[in-house]
């Protein structure tokens, strides 16, 4: 039997596996947060992943003789780091000291409005037309329903601290998956999403060892649990997850790539429901449907096209087109 490539294969069954990556392994490592930081420093923790996934998938690709990056590349990257992964995912990481972990994959499903909006007016100025308007809108009803006060089984409301750490999560992680698009990186986008990752996992250390995180560590503390989580989330969530999601920017449409948080929260109640022992209510199981609908609504739309109302911004196009075939 011949090994399976995934480079070899057609593009619309990459595209299919890289969104269920996107859609199924970030909505479980919400959990998988959640499990590392009860025992590890939450900077300290987000540190170690991206340093080690970043660096393995960067030696990997140099190995291979990808050109080194340019001093441009690099500072690139290190906007690019800041906003996704030490403001994006280092926002969720605190905020999971405040809320559950189910609570802040919903919050994070504000991501799709910000991107939205933020490529209207910033971006390819493309104004989302009213089939994905309408499916904005399911997806805003279907995260209100699970996140009201009353929602859960044990009708707990979500914390206003973390719930603004969240948001402001989402914004991070919104302009910087939109800047990245027209970014000048390396045109190889393996090589690209290593530099991202160690460049927001050298913030999230810094940070770390600014507030004192290191003299926190209690070595004989830190559970088994934790550090299988840890490792959970250097190879599932950073080297297949985040790498599937850096790909599907560059070859797909801002709000198609950001369905995927109308999805997460659906895979982060059911693995809180079956793993964690926590309560699931009739108002979330309605949300969980709606949710779904609004991902096919969004998703069906797209193929009909976006209400343009400049002209793309097409500078970087010609030099964007090789990355579809990196990974």
């Amino acid at each position: 039997m011949s090994k399976l490539n995934f480079s070899t294969m057609p593009q619309a069954w990459r595209i299919v596996i890289a969104f269920a990556a996107v859609y199924f392994i970030w909505g479980s490592t919400y959990l998988a947060i959640r499990i590392a930081i009860a025992t590890i420093p939450p900077f300290l923790m987000g540190s170690i992943r991206f340093l080690i996934a970043g660096g393995v998938l960067y030696v990997t690709m140099r190995g291979r003789g990808v050109p080194a990056p340019t001093r441009t590349h690099w500072r690139s990257a290190l906007i690019v780091g800041g906003f996704l992964l030490f403001g994006g995912n280092g926002g969720v990481i605190v905020a999971e000291q405040l809320v559950p972990s189910g609570l802040a994959a919903l919050v994070i499903a504000t991501v799709p409005l910000w991107m939205t909006l933020l490529n209207w007016k910033w971006g390819d100025r493309a104004r989302p037309n009213i089939g994905i308007a309408l499916g904005l809108g399911l997806g805003v009803v279907g995260i209100g329903l699970i996140a009201a006060p009353g929602a859960s089984a044990d009708g707990s409301a979500i914390n206003p601290a973390g719930a603004l750490i969240l948001i402001s999560a989402a914004l991070m992680w919104s302009i910087g998956s939109l800047y990245s698009r027209r970014a000048h990186l390396p045109s190889d986008a393996l090589l690209a999403t290593s530099m991202e990752m160690l460049a927001g996992g050298a913030l999230m250390l810094v940070v770390g060892l600014l507030i004192g995180q290191i003299g926190q560590v209690r070595w004989d503390h830190i559970a088994l649990r934790s550090l299988a989580a840890l490792g959970y989330l250097v190879v599932f969530g950073s080297l297949i997850g985040f790498t599937a999601y850096v790909w599907l920017l560059r070859v797909s449409i801002p709000a198609r790539v950001s369905t995927y948080a109308f999805v997460n929260p659906v895979v982060a109640v059911f693995l809180g429901w079956v793993f964690a022992g926590e309560a699931l209510s009739a108002r979330e199981l309605i949300a969980a449907g709606v949710i779904i609908l609004a991902v096919v609504l969004i998703t069906l739309n797209q193929g009909k096209g976006l209400q343009q109302r400049q002209p793309a911004v097409t500078t970087v196009e010609a030099a964007e087109a090789p990355l579809a075939e990196s990974l």
